[in-house]
């Protein structure tokens, strides 16, 4: 069989039999339903589905064996969304750093993944992302965090991060620090991989408007961090981030639009049972078009990445699509559901823990075009890189 035909072959028979897994699997009912009060106790059950799934050897797909996968690439991990969106099964809350962290750590620190990954895989850890600073958010190269070299060829960190996605229970973070000039902007920023138990770190829990403590401000003082912790080169920092950039926008993007298509299969049916109106049905269709066309695009970016091409800009446009997208059935879901989102009858701890759980999607979904780059920006980007349109002319 030739080669390309013995890969699609692979790929089909991943899918077909992770279906049926998905189908007889004895805890699928209890996670489809699994809800939860609090951030924590959410990653702690989402951590032991990622441990059944590491045991059973389905998330291990598309991972390469040096980091305790069974080789195989991207298709894979899209197929593994895919296949949770059919079952109707949510995706563990650990995938969307893995799926933005992973993939940079494995080409530019390939001894800390072999070392790491495998834990991560298992959900016995996950990290976080710390880029974004009180006075730095999108534009991440005047961002000021400090790390020097001490004399013996470690590193000291001083500094402040902040919207710390799962920072609060993260076992390490992909922080970026500079190690240039000031003036040096992006050209003088480094990537170290850093343990939250580290002496001198303060972690500190932020609650949102939900209530839910996702996010966490993170406090470096004289932290030391071995050499071995660097990700790249020193002052090569922003090529790491470029990449991982990459997958932030296109696999973290395909993850959240199968995410989405899921709360969208649950909607229907609660319209289906509830009743809806004709303008609630034209609206969902138009949102379900908007979703599945955000998805193609995706799918292209998707397969960019398993070829081992360069996506760059283009990955803009993934960003603008799946985020409002997210947002987007998030208010859809409110509007339809309002009254039982706002005032549903809580007759038990599973359905207040069913409607929390609702509500902190929508609260969270309200950040869907800030985080990772505002809409504003990823325009700009894709005006000055892909359409060459004029500078913008600023007022003097």
């Amino acid at each position: 069989m030739p080669a390309r035909a013995e890969y699609l072959h692979q790929v089909a028979l991943y899918r077909h039999d992770f279906r049926q897994y998905l189908r007889t699997l004895d805890c699928a009912d209890a996670w489809r339903t699994a809800a939860s009060l609090t951030a924590e106790d959410g990653l702690a059950h989402d951590a032991a589905v990622m441990a059944r799934l590491n045991a059973d050897g389905w998330n291990r797909y598309g991972w390469p064996e040096s980091v305790g996968g069974y080789g195989g690439n991207e298709i894979h991990r899209a197929i593994y969304f895919e296949e949770l969106g059919h079952a109707m099964l949510p995706i563990p809350a650990q995938a969307w750093t893995l799926e933005v962290m992973a993939p940079a750590v494995l080409k530019y620190a390939p001894a800390l993944a072999s070392q790491y990954l495998p834990a991560y895989l298992a959900g016995e850890e996950w990290w976080g992302q710390g880029f974004s600073e009180p006075e730095s958010g999108s534009d991440l190269a005047s961002l000021r965090t400090r790390a020097i070299d001490d004399g013996s060829g470690d590193f000291v960190v001083n500094g402040q991060k902040i919207w710390t996605s799962q920072g609060s229970t993260a076992k390490r973070l992909c922080v970026l620090v500079r190690t240039g000039a000031p003036e040096s902007r992006h050209r003088g920023l480094s990537m170290l991989l850093i343990d939250t138990d580290a002496p001198g770190m303060t972690v500190r829990p932020i609650a949102l408007a939900s209530g839910r403590r996702e996010l966490a401000e993170v406090f470096f003082d004289d932290v030391r961090v071995p050499r071995e912790r660097l990700v790249g080169e020193i002052d090569g920092g922003w090529a790491v981030t470029m990449f991982l950039m990459q997958y932030e926008r296109g696999m973290y993007g395909y993850a959240v639009l199968n995410k989405v298509l899921t709360e969208l299969g649950r909607l229907r049916e609660y319209m289906v049972i509830r009743g809806s109106s004709t303008s609630q049905r034209e609206r969902f269709a138009r949102v379900y078009v908007d979703v599945i066309a955000a998805q193609a695009r995706a799918a292209t970016t998707v397969r960019k990445l398993a070829a081992g091409e360069s996506v760059g800009a283009d990955s803009s446009i993934d960003k603008l699509l799946f985020s409002r997208a997210e947002r987007d059935a998030n208010d859809l879901l409110l509007d339809v559901a309002r009254d039982h989102m706002m005032v549903g009858a809580r007759s038990g701890a599973g359905q207040e823990a069913e409607l929390d759980t609702a509500r902190a999607e929508w609260w969270y979904s309200r950040a869907a075009t800030i985080m990772g780059g505002t809409a504003e920006v990823q325009r700009g980007i894709i005006a000055d890189h892909l359409l060459g349109l004029p500078k913008e002319r600023r007022a003097s």
